[in-house]
């Protein structure tokens, strides 16, 4: 059953989100069906396929081209993996609790 990219999300706990991520992950790319993740009752991330979010959020063209000028505007665009963990935790260090 696909469910519409206009239709209601359903709304998900965090540790469910964790729990069957595959699961969720593949609803949302083959279904189209959108969650929204809620962390003690406060809605906290969406979660949708990727098709599904370039075609209703962020036309893929000028979005995708962005995303891609920037990261290598930034010598971003091949990181490795540890290269990634270090830029999260610096993010993480720097945002205000």
């Amino acid at each position: 059953m696909a469910t519409s990219p206009n239709s209601v999300p359903k709304i998900i706990s965090a540790l469910a989100a964790r729990t069957q991520l595959g699961q969720i992950m593949r609803r949302a790319r083959i279904d189209h069906t959108r969650f929204v993740v809620d962390r003690r009752g406060e809605p906290q991330v969406v979660i949708m396929g990727i098709k599904d979010f370039l075609r209703t959020i962020a036309p893929e063209k000028k979005t995708l081209a962005a995303i891609r000028n920037a990261a290598r505007k930034n010598g971003k665009s091949k990181l490795s993996m540890r290269e990634i963990n270090r830029e999260i935790r610096a993010y993480r260090r720097e945002r205000p609790l």
